[in-house]
């Protein structure tokens, strides 16, 4: 299906959503931090982006902004636990197609993956 690459410094947010994805048929690769997530993305292009905000080092509204000044195109969810408006508001505005909210719910994230994918840029 779809190539994903999910980015977050927790090794359990990323094996929770790898478990949600691969029996989906999405192909997962992974970052945990933000330079991480741009060399992955320069070198494997991925359909989609699962982005988490508050990472140490680079915070992922400067990875989001990175992303999208490297592909315009990027499609990028963001998947945190901050759940207020002012964060959602500033990730949207920053070109991310959608907002996952921690804890994970695995048909929540398929729904919002399946949404990101059909969006055409």
């Amino acid at each position: 299906m779809a190539r994903i690459l999910i980015v977050d410094d927790s090794s359990l947010s990323r094996r929770i959503l790898r478990n949600i994805l691969e029996p989906a048929a999405h192909h997962v690769t992974e970052a945990a931090d933000g330079i991480a997530a741009l060399e992955q993305y320069f070198l494997d292009k991925p359909d989609l982006v699962l982005l988490d905000l508050t990472m140490e080092g680079m915070h992922g509204l400067d990875v989001l902004a990175k992303l999208r000044e490297m592909d315009p195109r990027a499609r990028v969810l963001v998947a945190s636990a901050d759940i207020q408006t002012q964060t959602r508001d500033l990730a949207m505005a920053g070109g991310a197609l959608g907002f996952i909210n921690k804890p994970f719910i695995g048909d929540q994230v398929l729904e919002a993956v399946t949404r990101a994918l059909k969006i055409v840029e």
